[in-house]
């Protein structure tokens, strides 16, 4: 249940499209809709703008099927993260159009028309090749929140010209998204270059002494850069969707300049 559909669903009320019973069964799952095993969170797109996503990993296929298939009846756009093959194959039974994306193990059905981001770009940077998969989990879950997103791959401190040699990019980008494992000292060096926000994201890519991204996340943690912040260890979706809120204030903040200047233009 979204805006869209939610005044769709009065307007075919108020012109007798619809009548009072059948608005009320569509209405029956508002704001939650119990499954027995999972509640539906139906209310978080008029709240939040953006759908509930379906965590995948620890759920069973029919679980997961299950939820999904609930959530593509009310009409809205579905994403679901640490999705494997066989739960991809069983969500496109039940809706062809979905779009599966093995890299990043994300599963997206995008229905709702988003205005692309007047406020600027995303960019998702990476140490390593490595890194990639949750770089693409964060690609995925900023594009289908309605913003342009591009990449900058394998440009880590090993060789900080790859990085240097792209700085234009770093420099026209309203957000950036950095994503490194091994020591993450990227992100303190993008930091410290650019002032657009920058989100940290630590991998659990390395040896040993990496502790599975522990030793990331704790230079992250402690860049000297202002304006870093840092999500969890291989969380692409928690940076995604903190760049798309941030992106999007940018862009209303963009559209109310540009109302003021509008509305303070006068004749000569």
């Amino acid at each position: 249940m979204d805006t869209q559909i939610l005044k769709k669903l009065l307007t075919q009320v108020k012109s007798g499209a619809l009548n009072v019973d059948e608005a009320l069964e569509q209405l029956k799952r508002f704001p939650y809709d119990d499954l027995g095993f999972a509640k539906i969170d139906s209310h978080r797109n008029l709240r939040r703008g953006f759908p509930e996503v379906i965590f995948c990993q620890g759920k069973t296929i029919e679980q997961t099927t299950k939820i999904a298939q609930r959530m593509l009846e009310g009409g809205g756009d579905l994403l679901a993260t640490r999705a494997s093959q066989e739960i991809y194959e069983a969500i496109r039974k039940i809706e062809p159009a979905a779009q599966y994306n093995e890299s990043a193990r994300t599963i997206m059905v995008a229905r709702t028309q988003r205005e692309p981001s007047k406020g600027g770009f995303i960019l998702v940077v990476t140490g390593g090749t490595a890194d990639i998969p949750v770089a693409e989990e964060a690609y995925v879950t900023a594009e289908i929140m309605g913003n342009r997103v591009e990449r900058l791959y394998d440009v880590g401190v090993a060789g900080l010209h790859r990085l240097l040699g792209n700085r234009d990019k770093l420099f026209e980008a309203s957000v950036i998204i950095v994503v490194a494992g091994m020591e993450g000292a990227l992100a303190s060096v993008v930091g410290g270059l650019v002032d657009k926000p920058v989100i940290a994201v630590p991998t659990s890519v390395g040896y040993g002494a990496s502790f599975h991204g522990l030793s990331a996340l704790l230079t992250m943690l402690n860049s000297c850069a202002s304006g870093v912040s840092v999500v969890n260890i291989d969380n692409g979706f928690g940076a995604g969707y903190s760049a798309a809120l941030i992106n999007r204030l940018a862009r209303n903040e963009t559209g109310d300049t540009e109302e003021s200047k509008g509305g303070h233009k006068t004749d000569s």
